[in-house]
């Protein structure tokens, strides 16, 4: 009984993590498919390309708490004696959110290399979202290092991979001070070997200097 809870506690965790909130947002909003603008990606940064700033925190929000979500449900179910008390199994569920995230099942397509090629975004906001809940308190810091690094130095890339390396960061403190379990660090690891698996093409461009630009970086290069 326990095996199929834990088995369904994953495939919901990957399913929500898979909802492509980025896509219908843009497609009710402009009638396009995101996946065919700019990145491709389904992410709030792209959303906000596309559609404007509004669709595209919408878009973030929606991400994070779907992230979130699969703790919340993994704690309920270890309250309830459903699952066991295990903190890989508070850690794992986030991560398969991530992993749906940017491999939707909901977006598959056909694809001349592999047969089948699922599309989504790079992670970023589902990978706050599960920091957030893990220990709400880390959503405080991995939000302002991120918006810190999208608008300020201007590249949504880097923005992203700083989640996983934060949270490895917040949760290996909280680990070695006893306040939480450290299997949380190995939250960070994963989503981090995610979110950087991801944005290949986007590190290539940062090594290059051709990584595109945001923020004020974004608005000084249209001026001059």
């Amino acid at each position: 009984m326990q095996f199929l809870a834990i088995l369904g506690l994953f495939v919901v965790s990957y399913l929500l993590g898979a909802i492509p909130f980025g896509l219908v947002f843009v497609r009710l909003i402009t009638g396009k498919d995101i996946r065919k603008i700019e990145s491709g990606r389904t992410g709030g940064t792209n959303v906000m390309r596309a559609a404007g700033f509004p669709a595209g925190l919408a878009t973030a929000i929606l991400d994070v708490l779907k992230s979130a979500v699969t703790v919340w449900i993994a704690r309920f179910l270890i309250e309830k004696a459903i699952i066991p008390n295990n903190a890989w199994l508070e850690v794992i569920p986030p991560v398969l959110a991530v992993f749906g995230h940017n491999y939707s099942i909901f977006l598959s397509e056909r694809s001349n290399k592999w047969g089948i090629r699922l599309r989504g975004g790079a992670g970023g906001a589902s990978a706050g979202g599960g920091a957030l809940g893990l220990w709400a308190p880390a959503f405080l810091i991995v939000l302002p290092v991120g918006v810190i690094l999208l608008f300020g130095v201007g590249y949504a890339s880097l923005a992203t991979m700083s989640v996983g390396f934060v949270c490895v960061i917040i949760f290996g403190i909280r680990a070695w001070m006893g306040l939480s379990p450290w299997q949380y660090i190995f939250y960070g690891v994963f989503v981090e070997i995610l979110l950087v698996w991801a944005l290949r093409p986007n590190i290539k461009r940062l090594i290059k200097g051709e990584e595109r630009v945001v923020g004020w970086r974004a608005r000084k290069m249209k001026t001059n």
